[in-house]
């Protein structure tokens, strides 16, 4: 939130010891550091109110360079990141949230217009890491094992850079050359791809290559099955398999009405898909009701805006060549239970989007390396296997799926490793304390509401792959920018420094702060209630007893 600032440079100057009752205060004033929800709430742990406050101020490419110190991948996450830092935002009890991707955006395609680079390591290492896989998890590990100053290589096993980011997320929501351009800026560094290298033995390319570390972050590639009774199973499809084709230019045929079985974003960017491929009907069957949807809500609002239909409270039965019978389901605690109740839905085709598994089997011979029921790689709190040296991250581990938590999964585990291969154990600089909107003295006020991204006409958005969001201009993401109201942290709003009727407050220059004149300070507390975001507590005067005020 940006203010105007107070001049107060014509006041005479009383000297240190005039009009000041400091010996006589019982609390006196201190300037202090909370942590902000947003950061608390980022999977990727940006420093979002940082980079906001550069962004704010028109330091755009400073603001980027402090973004990519934890990401490296700002114009992808302004486009598929589900933001709960925005869930988390304290302005959204005074108006609306602050849109943090919109602003995230705009950097990222800024830095891509301009061709900001990366700054160089310091130093090199000498020492080798292999990542394996070139999804988002590893793609992050990649590129803080490099700023780190060690030498990586990645295998994937696909033709190109992005592992599910390619593959299981649509053009019209990420456009190829904006996950190209990420992916190139890392490639820039010196990290070396190799691409179609399937990995099936971790130790053999371990040793061959002389990597002393090795991140594995292959990802969830693989449709869940179920059996459901059908005629003719070749009408039977999983989602991420048509997702994958639909991207290689291979789209299968699916006749004029398609239905997809499943509740989740897959789904819903699934039936969205096949719309843009010309059927007639899309309808998404999905045996809980809206309430219980695993997708997010905006994503189911976007696909009935594009003529979607949804059938909630069903489950598929059977499937017969071109028709499905489906029961109806109620919730009962939480759960669906069935009622008896049955329907019949006509479609040429059924796409199964229930979820992903990974192909992990790969791994069963490592000594050390144990596994959940589901497949999923066991790690410990430094993202390490049961085997030295052997990490992993991204879905192939228990955790969330997003492409967000996958790119914390890879810097954490490039933190770990970096420690690792030093003989050293990382640790984390604990967090400060978290402000909440209580603490705040939001005194100003003033309502602003957050900048709208424009979206393309639904009707016109099914019309082709095109990017159906389009991102903030200039003038937006600043004005966005500035609705920060910097949470917890002085951003210097002379708040304090024109408030204190003792002259107590001592400005020490641009990016400095303040302090405080002890001498002078009668610990009124004007200058507390007067800070807008938190950064001022009134503590117990040393040697004073407290009286329980």
């Amino acid at each position: 939130m940006t203010f105007l600032k107070t001049d107060r440079t014509t006041r005479p100057n009383l000297g240190d010891h005039a009009a000041g009752t400091g010996p006589d205060r019982t609390k006196r004033p201190v300037y202090v550091d909370f942590f902000p929800p947003c950061n608390n709430a980022c999977p990727a742990g940006e420093d979002i109110q940082a980079w906001l406050d550069l962004a704010q101020a028109g330091n755009y490419r400073e603001a980027w360079i402090k973004l990519v110190e934890q990401n490296p991948l700002p114009a992808i996450h302004g486009r598929v990141c589900y933001h709960p830092c925005e869930d988390a935002c304290n302005r959204a009890s005074l108006d609306t949230s602050v849109s943090i991707h919109s602003v995230e955006r705009f950097l990222g395609d800024l830095a891509i217009k301009e061709g900001w680079k990366i700054p160089e390591p310091r130093h090199k290492s000498g020492k080798r890491a292999l990542v394996i896989g070139a999804g988002p998890s590893g793609l992050s590990a990649a590129y803080h094992l490099a700023r780190l100053g060690h030498e990586v290589e990645v295998f994937e096993a696909g033709p190109l850079a992005g592992g599910m980011m390619n593959f299981g997320i649509p053009a019209y929501r990420l456009p190829r050359d904006v996950l190209r351009a990420e992916y190139e800026r890392i490639a820039a560094m010196g990290v070396k791809f190799t691409f179609d290298r399937k990995v099936s033995d971790v130790i053999a390319e371990k040793e061959a290559g002389k990597f002393e570390a090795v991140f594995i972050a292959i990802g969830a590639h693989i449709g869940k099955k179920v059996n459901i009774p059908a005629r003719d199973a070749g009408k039977i499809l999983d989602a991420v398999t048509f997702l994958k084709e639909v991207e290689m230019g291979n789209a299968p045929k699916l006749g004029r009405r398609v239905a997809i079985y499943g509740g989740g974003n897959t789904a819903m960017d699934a039936a969205r898909t096949a719309k843009r491929l010309g059927v007639d009907e899309a309808m998404i069957i999905y045996r809980r009701d809206r309430e219980h949807m695993p997708a997010h809500d905006f994503e189911a609002d976007e696909a009935l805006s594009e003529g979607i239909k949804i059938h909630w409270l069903r489950t598929i039965k059977n499937i017969d060549t071109t028709s499905m019978t489906v029961e109806e389901m109620r919730i009962e605690n939480g759960r669906p239970v069935p009622t008896g109740n049955f329907e019949t839905l006509e479609a040429d085709s059924v796409v199964l989007a229930l979820g992903q598994d990974t192909e992990t089997d790969f791994l069963n011979g490592i000594e050390g390396i144990e596994f959940e029921s589901d497949g999923t790689v066991i790690v410990n709190g430094q993202m390490m296997t049961g085997h030295p040296g052997i990490f992993a991250g991204g879905d192939m581990v228990p955790s969330e799926r997003t492409v967000t938590v996958a790119v914390g999964h890879g810097k954490k585990a490039a933190r770990n490793i970096d420690a690792w291969l030093r003989k050293e154990a990382y640790e984390k600089t604990p967090n400060n304390p978290l402000v909440q909107i209580d603490q705040l003295q939001v005194w100003f006020k003033t309502t602003a509401e957050a900048a709208e991204q424009p979206h393309i006409e639904p009707l016109a958005a099914v019309g082709g792959f095109e990017e159906i969001v389009s991102g903030l201009s200039e003038e937006e993401a600043r004005y966005e920018a500035q609705r920060c109201l910097s949470c917890g942290n002085c951003f210097e709003c002379d708040g304090c420094f024109g408030a204190c009727p003792e002259d107590a407050v001592i400005k020490l220059g641009t990016g400095k702060r303040y302090k405080f004149n002890y001498n002078l300070c009668t610990g009124c507390g004007v200058c507390y209630e007067q800070c807008p975001c938190h950064a001022i507590e009134m503590r117990q005067e040393p040697g004073v007893e407290n009286n329980g005020d």
